[in-house]
């Protein structure tokens, strides 16, 4: 007989175990920087990863070398300056990072519109295939416990209704304060008693290594009676059909150490969720797409939604501190996409599934995405002191510098923008924006703007999934409002990202408080005194009128971006206005939710597309 959990259905104790008994699995600390340790072989690699990473190198490199090639031309008419090669300088490697992201999001768009999802076979009945049992991690840091322990029912009574009472248990890993800890203890003890799962809670006294280790702590006192863990956020939430799915998942491919799914975004509320949800649905599948055809077996984890085999976590993953204070070392903070690639370097699969039922919430404002962000920052940025770990393979360390690259990439735009307004100052012969070829510029502008155009086609070219985004025209001004309100929040985003480094550089390291998210508006007047940065550029921008017409016409997208910035973080917080826009069937999104108890969740696909790797 499989071995069961320890409720195979309602608990008929008024009183249950708030811990199972404890299995220990050792989870050593790994030398990253000695003799690499040994590696399995994987079962699971789609066939031509070669062959398609050279395709997305080299296209990338063509689309960069033409650019650069033609700006270089344009420049030297009448020889090099200083300003020149400066300016080519930056333009090399910004241009291929938008180079690079078009060719992977084309290749995605046309994987997704082919009706191809690479690397992929369905899995069917997955219910009935499991034998080993699951534990679903939920860390938790004062979160709000009504919403939280709403998820945990909704999910808890989802695995049920899915066949996987007997082999998946719950946990709550609390981090919180005592007090609020009291709380969740309350608020778990009368869902325990009554739920179809055995579901169990556990509150550190010392918050250790944060969430990486909460998680930590549980593998090595519990670890050994789970195959699996499925890692959550506090703000997720998934289907017991995704959850079941990703466990035979599991048991039938023994070589994956983590499957990664794509999560979309639930529970939108403000103008700003609403908003980054349709972009999530509308372009996200095209982006993952293409990251997934490139990946293979060395794709990415997240953190989150995502399912790790226990035991391979265990003997790859246990993270040293780094040499050094915050905010470059001590505890690593993005960890888990350094995680994915200590099971690589273990042999261990990771791969990215595309499939329904995996959902997540997001920041309901730009301050508090900025806030998030800045974190991410610190955490990605400290991957740079890591791309020498010893054993890694080449893609998991360009997963790590594309991380980092990310928000290296904002104060590189502004450096090529001042150089290029300083060039304007010292020739007003003539500007850098008119001696660069027009087929540069639109060229770069085509790799800006046409993933949103690849996503609009897509939506537009299957007739169910058009509805579901409120129809053709519907879905054009989405896109089309949301490409606006995209443009604005570029400037406004690269100068929270330059402070937040600047902030870094300076040694203020990021801070682990609770993340808000509940709606709050924000009143201009409160955000006004904390953008003066932004308004100083802004003018300076625009002050470039006075040195060239031309310049300050193409600078102008960001002059109104960073003059609006207070009305755009005020106007995208407020509740009410995603509810107008709901109405009006603005950034429409395909409806997933029904109520489970007292719950909010997203519904199961119809015809779920849960996939294993071929």
């Amino acid at each position: 007989m499989p071995e069961a959990g320890p409720f195979d259905g309602p608990s008929s104790s008024s009183h249950p175990a708030q811990l199972p008994a404890e299995s220990p699995l050792d989870m050593p600390v790994q030398n990253l920087f000695g003799n690499p340790p040994a590696r399995r072989e994987v079962l699971t690699r789609p066939h031509g990863l070669m062959v398609k990473r050279l395709l997305l190198i080299t296209l990338t490199a063509v689309l960069a070398l033409a650019a650069s090639s033609a700006v270089r031309e344009a420049f030297s008419r009448d020889g090099l300056d200083v300003f020149d090669v400066v300016l080519l300088l930056f333009f090399v490697p910004l241009f291929s990072w938008v180079a690079f992201g078009f060719v992977s999001s084309t290749i995605g768009f046309l994987q997704l519109m082919s009706g191809a999802h690479p690397g992929f076979v369905p899995v069917p009945s997955p219910a009935a295939s499991l034998t080993k049992r699951t534990a679903v991690l939920m860390p938790v840091y004062n979160e709000d416990v009504g919403a939280t322990f709403a998820r945990v029912e909704a999910m808890a009574y989802a695995i049920a209704r899915e066949g996987g009472a007997r082999f998946i248990d719950f946990f709550v890993l609390s981090d919180s304060n005592p007090a609020h800890g009291k709380d969740e203890l309350a608020a778990w003890a009368e869902l325990a008693a009554r739920a179809p799962i055995a579901i169990y809670y556990r509150r550190r006294e010392k918050n250790i290594a944060r969430k990486p280790g909460n998680v930590a702590e549980w593998v090595r006192r519990f670890g050994g009676a789970y195959e699996n863990m499925l890692v959550l956020d506090a703000d997720s939430v998934m289907t017991g059909r995704a959850i079941v799915g990703l466990a035979s998942i599991m048991e039938a491919r023994p070589s994956i150490g983590l499957l990664q799914t794509v999560p979309m975004i639930t529970n939108a509320r403000t103008l700003f969720q609403r908003w980054m949800q349709f972009a999530s649905e509308a372009y996200g599948p095209i982006s993952s797409a293409g990251l997934l055809w490139w990946s293979g077996a060395e794709a990415n984890f997240w953190g989150h939604n995502a399912i790790v085999r226990t035991r391979a976590f265990a003997e790859s993953c246990g993270l040293p501190d780094l040499p050094g204070k915050p905010p470059f070392g001590g505890h690593i903070l993005s960890h888990d996409m350094f995680e994915s690639a200590l099971l690589r370097r273990r042999g261990w699969a990771v791969h990215m599934v595309m499939i329904g039922g995996s959902y997540e919430e997001y920041p309901p404002t730009i301050v508090d995405h900025a806030l998030r962000d800045r974190r991410w920052m610190q955490g990605n940025l400290q991957h740079l002191r890591l791309l020498g770990t010893s054993g890694l393979s080449a893609t998991s360390r360009l997963h790590l510098l594309i991380g980092a690259c990310a928000y290296l990439t904002s104060p590189g735009w502004l450096l090529l923008l001042i150089t290029t307004i300083a060039q304007v100052g010292a020739e007003a012969s003539r500007t850098s924006l008119v001696a660069v070829p027009s087929g540069v510029l639109a060229l770069t502008v085509l790799l800006l703007f046409g993933p949103k155009a690849m996503g609009l086609i897509w939506i537009l070219a299957d007739r169910e999934r058009c509805a579901s985004f409120g129809g053709p025209l519907r879905a054009a001004r989405s896109v089309f409002v949301e490409l606006v309100l995209s443009t604005l929040f570029a400037p406004v985003s690269m100068v929270l990202q330059i402070k937040a480094l600047l902030g870094l550089l300076l040694g203020i390291p990021s801070q682990w408080n609770t993340q808000n998210r509940e709606a709050q508006a924000i009143p201009v007047r409160a955000i006004l005194p904390k953008l003066r940065d932004h308004l100083l550029l802004g003018l300076a921008f625009a002050a470039t009128a006075f040195l060239d017409t031309t310049t300050a016409l193409w600078l102008l997208p960001l002059t109104l971006g960073l003059f609006g910035a207070p009305w755009l973080i005020s106007l995208t917080s407020r509740e009410d206005l995603g509810d107008a826009a709901n109405r009006i069937g603005l950034f429409r999104v395909p409806a997933r939710t029904m109520r489970v108890g007292r719950a909010e969740v997203p519904e199961p696909e119809e015809n779920p597309a849960i996939a294993a790797t071929a």
